[in-house]
């Protein structure tokens, strides 16, 4: 198996992988990939999830880091909780997946916008070869932006 056969994968850069549920024998394809950590998004009862994928992932040499996130209700904490993780493993390939990659597709697009500065158009790109996110998370997306907005004012 290949990383690139994961449901709904995208190679965001050369060191941010993202995909939905990947099934057990996608994880040796993720370790041969260089990823030295996989951070999961899904909850434990999330369609395809299996209750070993922690144990799999460190088995392989992999750090595991569980951040789950309620579909209908993401929450700012989870989002500070991702950017915290990505931020210690800045530098080192890490895979990010949920269910779907619908939750890690609003996730990178902030983490992109708010914490690598890049221009939101160039974000929603990819976000977009995903999902166009529903009401729930375009609701989040956009109080995200306008608290990280409020948080540092621009000068123009």
């Amino acid at each position: 198996m290949h990383i690139s056969t994961i449901q709904n994968y995208l190679q965001i850069s050369p060191n941010l992988h993202t995909a939905g549920q990947p099934f057990p024998q996608h994880f040796p394809a993720i370790q041969a990939a260089g990823c030295r950590a996989v951070i999961n998004l899904a909850l434990p009862d999330s369609p395809d999830a299996f209750p070993e994928e922690a144990e799999l992932v460190r088995s392989l040499g992999m750090e595991y880091i569980p951040i789950p996130v309620e579909w209908e209700m993401p929450e700012q904490e989870n989002l500070e909780a991702f950017f915290a993780a990505l931020s210690r493993l800045e530098g080192q390939p890490v895979f990010v997946h949920c269910a779907r990659n619908m939750r890690v597709s609003a996730f990178v697009f902030l983490y992109r916008i708010l914490r690598l500065g890049q221009p939101r158009a160039q974000a929603e790109i990819d976000l977009h070869k995903i999902w166009q996110p529903n009401e729930t998370w375009q609701e989040f997306i956009d109080a995200m932006l306008s608290e990280h907005r409020a948080q540092t004012p621009q000068t123009y």
